[in-house]
């Protein structure tokens, strides 16, 4: 190992989590070097679309020195403001970045890991995973099967509508990518066909306040009164850790997203996507029912979680406005897409991502490349994560929360010594 540079800690990724652990990291006073594979400061932020704003309202700006404190705590800030927002603070914070340098494997060695990067390798007595959740664009295997003078994307790539091809735009998936990218296509005047899947619809308000002030409480003082719905321990399986977030923007001042609206809009929606056949797209001839079953999702889980936290803690809440009966369907929607009768020349994939640990060369993934762990504490002593989804709770990859969870590791580790 003479080559290796010896350091007492590396944390993998400088977006929000790193930076977040990097902060806490130096108020322990623990040597500590973060490693970023890009070669600018901003995180995944920097993969968002142009006209993006973040979901997140100033509010929920939670980072240790990064709490909103301005007249505008409702309002939210566009995709370029975040990134410099996030370079502004590794500055401030004095974060020792590495930037351009990758982490390409991790393996352990007696008792301490060896870190080989792209800059060089390492010999690390703790390792902090820090990398997100955006890792690896998810794309479904049929793509494969779509003829070549179709242009194909995932929305990490997607940037404008300037950038696809002239002709009519297939958007498959319903999170709030495919829900913003459909709504900016259309301001661009572009047709737009829409695969639905079942990510939940949500107000962007609701009683007083944005949903996402009660998401935050709910995580928050919640187990206080036996409201345990966002704590990781009530998670159904390990598969929901991956579930969708509500489907609302933060464009325009924020706004909900509404499916049927879309389709009145000329939106042509579809059921769930399923394979391709001979140049054409096939669904799940199911669109009304699906379209139910994402209108139902926020009254099922968040709008009953809310509900009762107002009940428990006597908050100051407005009654709930009240809902529209909305029957709109499609004349049709059909089964199947054929895409040269429709002039269908793009196809961008809004399905999400996976996690990518492939660097990582010690036993602690489960089935679901997920780091086992217990509050960001892997079961392999001086390796630990943060900015997972579902780390502790809900939000724990957010920058409502994020924060606090990085907190807990840094404090685990400074205990832990070198």
């Amino acid at each position: 190992m003479e080559n290796a540079q010896r350091i007492n800690t590396l944390v993998v990724g400088a977006g929000q989590a790193g930076l977040a652990t990097s902060y806490w990291l130096t108020q322990h006073g623990v040597e500590h070097r973060l490693l970023e594979r890009r070669d600018q400061l901003g995180g995944a932020w920097q993969d968002r679309w142009d006209s993006f704003y973040l979901n997140t309202p100033n509010f929920a700006f939670k980072l240790p020195e990064l709490t909103y404190s301005g007249a505008e705590p409702d309002a939210f800030i566009p995709r370029d403001a975040a990134v410099d927002l996030f370079r502004d603070y590794a500055r401030r914070i004095a974060a020792p970045v590495q930037l351009g340098t990758e982490a390409t494997r991790i393996s352990r060695t007696d008792g301490s890991f060896t870190v080989e990067t792209t800059g060089g390798r390492f010999h690390a007595t703790n390792v902090v995973l820090a990398n997100g959740a955006f890792q690896r664009p998810r794309i479904p295997p049929p793509s494969s099967a779509i003829p070549a003078h179709v242009h194909q994307l995932h929305s990490h790539n997607y940037r404008n509508p300037q950038q696809l091809p002239d002709g009519a735009v297939l958007v498959v998936g319903t999170g709030q990518s495919g829900g913003q990218i459909t709504e900016d296509l259309l301001a661009a005047g572009r047709e737009v066909h829409l695969s639905v899947s079942s990510c939940p619809e949500a107000p962007r308000r609701y009683r007083g306040h944005d949903i996402l002030h009660w998401i935050i409480e709910v995580n928050v003082r919640g187990p206080q009164y036996g409201i345990n719905g966002y704590q990781v321990g009530s998670l159904p399986s390990p598969a929901a850790r991956f579930m969708c977030n509500p489907l609302v923007s933060g464009n325009d001042g924020g706004h909900s997203i509404h499916l049927r609206d879309l389709g009145r809009r000329g939106v042509r929606l579809h059921g769930r996507f399923e394979g391709v056949d001979d140049g054409a797209i096939s669904f799940c001839d199911d669109l009304a029912e699906r379209l139910a079953m994402v209108e139902a999702g926020f009254g099922l889980r968040l709008k009953a979680m809310a509900d009762a936290y107002i009940e428990a803690t006597g908050a100051d809440a407005p009654p709930a406005d009240p809902v529209p009966d909305d029957p709109w369907l499609p004349a049709e929607s059909g089964a199947r897409l054929d895409l040269d009768r429709e002039s269908i020349t793009s196809i961008i994939w809004a399905t999400g991502y996976g996690l990518d640990f492939s660097f990582l060369d010690v036993p602690v993934l489960d089935e679901w490349n997920y780091p086992q762990h217990t509050g960001g504490v892997t079961k392999v002593p001086g390796l630990y994560a943060v900015g997972l989804p579902w780390l502790t709770r809900h939000l724990s990859a957010t920058l409502a929360l994020v924060g606090e969870d990085a907190r807990h590791v840094a404090d685990h580790l400074a205990r832990r010594g070198s």
